[in-house]
C-alpha cells in the first residue's frame, strides 16, 4: 500500500463496466478511495459533489464526451484537478491533442494497471499541493481550509472535534489510546482536557456524523481506545 497517498480520492470516468470496475479494484487495493462514473453527465456531477484528487477519464462517453469534460473543467471551472485520459487513441497527433485539451498524462488502451498505479503515483506527486485532503467512504477533511463533508455536504465541528477527527483519519485502522489522541492534538503537551473527557467528544462527534450518514467511522476498542475505520472496500456512490 502507498502509505502516503492513502485516503486520496480517484474518480474513473469509464462507460466500460469491467475496465471500470477492474481499474477500480486496484485502485482499491494501493489505498485510494474510489468514485466511479459510467458517463459524462454523472461525472460532471461527480467532481462538482466531491472534488477528487485525481480524475481517469476515458474520452469516449455517453451524454458529454471527456474532450467536453476536459474543456469544462479547465476554463469554465477553472480546475486544476490532475487528469489522466485513458483511450483507444493512439496516434501522435491525437495525444498532442489531448495535452492541449488540458490532461496531466495519457495512456492509451489496453494499458497494464501496474502502469496505471505508477503514472497515477506520479502525477500526484506533482500535484501534491492541491489535494491536502484526506478522504473515507464519503467522509473528507481539508486540513488546509480546516472543513469536513460527507458526500459533498459541509459538517460543523468544533475546532476540538475537528482536530480528534483528523488525528484519527490520519491514522486508519490503528488503535489510539485517549493518551496518544491527546498527545497528537497537543504537541507541546499544553493539555487543557483530561484523558476522559475524550469520550465525550467522540460522543459529540458520533452523534454529528450520524445525522448525515449511517456509516460507522469511529470504533470503540474496549480496554484499549479508539480506531477511525478506513473501509479500503470499493466505493461507489451510486
Amino acid at each position: 500500500m502507498i502509505t502516503n497517498l492513502i485516503g486520496k480520492s480517484v474518480l474513473v470516468v469509464e462507460d466500460n463496466d469491467k475496465i471500470r470496475h477492474l481499474v477500480g479494484l486496484y485502485l482499491k487495493k494501493e489505498g485510494y478511495e474510489v468514485l466511479e462514473a459510467k458517463d459524462g453527465f454523472e461525472a460532471k456531477r461527480m467532481i462538482e459533489q466531491y472534488d477528487p484528487c485525481i480524475l481517469l477519464l476515458d474520452l469516449v462517453l455517453p451524454k458529454i464526451s471527456g474532450e467536453e469534460i476536459c474543456v469544462w473543467l479547465r476554463n469554465d471551472l477553472k480546475s486544476q484537478m490532475p487528469i489522466i485520459m485513458l483511450t483507444a487513441k493512439a496516434s501522435e497527433k491525437e495525444r498532442i491533442h489531448g495535452f492541449k485539451l488540458g490532461a496531466d498524462d495519457y495512456i492509451v488502451k489496453p494499458f497494464s494497471p501496474g502502469e496505471l498505479m505508477v503514472r497515477i503515483e506520479a502525477v500526484l506527486r506533482r500535484t501534491a499541493s492541491r489535494c491536502n485532503k484526506i478522504s473515507f467512504s464519503g467522509l473528507t477533511i481539508k486540513p488546509l481550509k480546516g472543513e469536513v463533508k460527507i458526500n459533498g455536504e459541509l459538517l460543523d465541528l468544533t475546532n476540538f472535534e475537528y482536530r480528534l477527527l483528523h488525528v484519527l483519519m490520519q491514522h486508519p485502522d490503528q488503535i489510539l489510546t485517549r493518551s496518544q489522541i491527546l498527545s497528537y492534538i497537543y504537541e507541546n503537551n499544553e493539555k487543557t482536557v483530561t484523558d476522559r473527557t475524550i469520550d465525550v467528544h467522540i460522543k459529540n462527534l458520533r452523534e454529528k456524523l450520524k445525522k448525515k450518514t449511517k456509516t460507522e467511522y469511529v470504533e470503540t476498542v474496549r480496554g484499549m481506545g479508539y480506531k477511525f475505520v478506513g473501509n479500503q472496500n470499493y466505493i461507489n456512490y451510486f
